[in-house]
């Protein structure tokens, strides 16, 4: 991963991410979140990982953490496994809860981030009070960092209901923006590199996140 700029806090900062939707077809996302298209008739569902389309638009609905920490493997030149297979992982670990009533408990930050430090050696600390400018202060360190925002952050809804909920991955900064990959972002508009003014952010932005980053360094 690769910053376009000296990664000063002072300055603005762009790392080289590549770009995972939670869903198999970008393209198609504003359909499946609009309503007009069931996730299930996505005909790449298979490449998922998942064994019926059902099971598909069960989880992809869910998993855009595990899009995020795709996204993050990627950027570092790690093994970026199917989404199902993560989520198995992470409902092993507790950071995916099945609930009596067939939902689903998660993403729960803790047992995640434990995860990620110890099967794919990423740096990952909770943070459950994160201001906008450790937001800046951690991109320009070189780190990436998920972000908990309301979903309707990928149309930049003016008043959306609550904040958090759904999780981007920050993917750079300056003094105006953060830039994000939203993994329910629309294509062509939000999905990736998209600039979203701190002004706006705050609408959505629940501040909480998790801080991933390379390797930590063995102690001596």
């Amino acid at each position: 991963m690769t910053d376009t700029t000296s990664p000063a806090a002072s300055a603005a900062v762009l790392h080289q991410v590549p770009y995972y939707s939670q869903w198999a077809s970008p393209e198609l996302v504003a359909a499946i979140v609009g309503g007009t298209m069931r996730a299930a008739d996505d005909p790449r569902w298979a490449e998922y990982g998942a064994s019926t389309p059902e099971e598909y638009e069960w989880w992809a609905d869910q998993l855009c953490g595990v899009a995020c920490l795709r996204m993050a493997l990627g950027a570092w030149h790690l093994e970026v496994p199917d989404p199902m297979v993560l989520a198995a992982d992470c409902v092993e670990v507790g950071a995916y809860v099945h609930r009596d009533d067939g939902g689903l408990d998660g993403l729960i930050y803790a047992p995640f981030a434990a995860y990620v430090r110890d099967r794919w050696g990423l740096a990952a600390d909770v943070y459950p009070d994160l201001p906008t400018e450790q937001i800046t202060k951690h991109v320009a360190a070189g780190d990436l960092v998920m972000l908990s925002v309301y979903r309707t952050i990928r149309a930049l809804d003016p008043a959306p209901p609550r904040r958090g909920g759904h999780l981007v991955l920050a993917v750079g900064a300056d003094e105006e923006h953060v830039v994000i990959h939203d993994p329910s972002g629309l294509p062509g508009r939000s999905q990736e590199y998209t600039h979203v003014r701190w002004s706006d952010l705050e609408r959505f932005y629940a501040g909480r996140g998790i801080v991933l980053g390379r390797p930590r360094a063995p102690r001596t």
